[in-house]
């Protein structure tokens, strides 16, 4: 089997074992909940915040604008040219959100996420253990709402953690 069938595979059979847990149905308000922390408005919210609060030279604002700045468009042409359809179009599954766009890979949300996560902890290090949880939680809100795969998930953390790394240094 080829390498990236043996992913969709493995994928499909994971969001389809999900979607039979017996408690499927009670995850389903916290997980829209939780990736509604994720549409974008948080960071923002904190941003600005933090702008207002710390100013511009203590970096974390320009840290965040940065990365942002980085990682939605890398976000951008990958899904868009790797174009992988998304688990409710594939599998016989309900979505429980609209994505607001068509394709899956990868996933935005965990990578802005873990993106704000890693920025913040690096200049927040006491917030790192609660906001590593909350990142993971929203990756983990997105296969349950499905609109996401697993590796969708997995690459946004790693996409979303490398581009912190790469607006911090």
């Amino acid at each position: 089997m080829k390498p990236l069938a043996l992913i969709q595979s493995y994928d499909s059979s994971l969001v389809t074992k999900l979607f039979g847990v017996r408690y499927y149905q009670q995850m389903i308000p916290v997980a829209l909940w939780v990736s509604r922390m994720g549409d974008g408005w948080l960071y923002l919210i904190i941003g600005m915040g933090a702008w207002f609060t710390l100013g511009w030279e203590q970096g974390y604002f320009a840290a965040l604008l940065l990365g942002y700045a980085i990682e939605r468009p890398v976000y951008y042409v990958l899904k868009n040219s790797l174009r992988r359809d998304r688990p409710f179009h594939v599998l016989a599954i309900k979505n429980q959100v609209s994505p607001s766009d068509q394709f899956s890979f990868p996933s935005g949300h965990t990578s802005a996420a873990f993106m704000f996560a890693t920025i913040t902890a690096s200049f927040f290090p006491m917030l790192a253990i609660p906001l590593g949880i909350w990142a993971l939680l929203v990756g983990f809100s997105r296969i349950v709402l499905g609109v996401h795969y697993p590796t969708d998930v997995m690459v946004g953390v790693v996409m979303g953690v490398s581009l912190a790394q790469l607006a911090l240094t």
